[in-house]
């Protein structure tokens, strides 16, 4: 078996020691650089990426890991690969530059080129979000553990969507049927709009920009196993290391894979 509860539960203790790492640095100064891509990184970054991959590595040898702050492994290496971890150790950046506390890790195995394990972790709210391929998606909070089920969508009520700035907000009015209400809230980290989909305080996450595959694998597998998805502008799933780039195209995450969501969006 790929996996069993004893690897998910120490994934899940790994992800939550990169949080209390990361809450250790929120507390402090600290100085952050601009990257090639032109995206923030900091001391934080790279401290919690490199005690995810000790971590990992050393929980299954086999597998390779492949980081956000560590991602320039050739694609004729990566294709090798059948089964791998993929994470952003600080989902977020400008947000925990920013002190705003929406920020999180987030951690995916991926076999055969889907995700079938994820955790998503939010250190200032000790809430975290998890799924393993057949054995469905839960939250857990320090008081609790409840599992995550489809959330189908009213559409006597306004759509919620969640997106990352008013600027984004401004694009995606763009690809929307005027014939349905809309409300939108705007929050800076991807692992924390994917969790409001996926808990059902939003309807679907937007985003029409450039993102990594890490920051999406988690949240396609917790999707999946409580009855949401992920797709592209042609409806169609993403995917992961199967490209020389590691950049994901526009998408869409959905709490109800039920609906049929052509009738929302015109991307073309």
């Amino acid at each position: 078996m790929l996996f069993d509860s004893s690897l998910l539960q120490s994934v899940l203790m790994i992800a939550e020691q990169a949080g209390h790492h990361l809450n250790r640095f929120y507390n402090k100064n600290l100085t952050s650089y601009i990257k090639a891509d032109n995206t923030p990184v900091t001391e934080a970054d790279l401290f919690v990426s490199q005690f995810l991959m000790e971590k990992l590595r050393a929980l299954t040898p086999a597998y390779p890991v492949l980081s956000e702050e560590y991602c320039k492994i050739p694609f004729h290496e990566r294709q090798q690969w059948q089964t791998y971890w993929l994470v952003d150790p600080l989902d977020g950046t400008q947000q925990f530059i920013n002190r705003t506390g929406h920020f999180s890790v987030l951690i995916a195995l991926v076999h055969h080129h889907r995700p079938v394990l994820g955790v998503i972790h939010c250190p200032q709210t000790e809430q975290t979000y998890y799924a393993a391929q057949g054995l469905g998606a839960y939250k857990k909070t320090t008081q609790k553990t409840t599992a995550l089920n489809r959330q189908p969508v009213n559409l006597s009520q306004p759509i919620r969507i969640v997106v990352g700035s008013h600027s984004a907000k401004k694009k995606v009015r763009s690809i929307l049927q005027p014939n349905f209400n809309y409300h939108f809230e705007i929050i800076g980290s991807s692992g924390i709009k994917s969790v409001k989909v996926a808990e059902g305080a939003a309807d679907c996450y937007i985003r029409l920009g450039e993102t990594g595959e890490w920051d999406t694998a988690a949240a396609e597998i917790i999707l999946a196993e409580m009855g949401g998805k992920i797709f592209d502008r042609h409806f169609q799933p993403l995917t992961y290391n199967q490209r020389e780039s590691l950049v994901n195209p526009d998408f869409v995450m959905v709490a109800d894979a039920q609906l049929n969501w052509h009738n929302i969006f015109q991307f073309n």
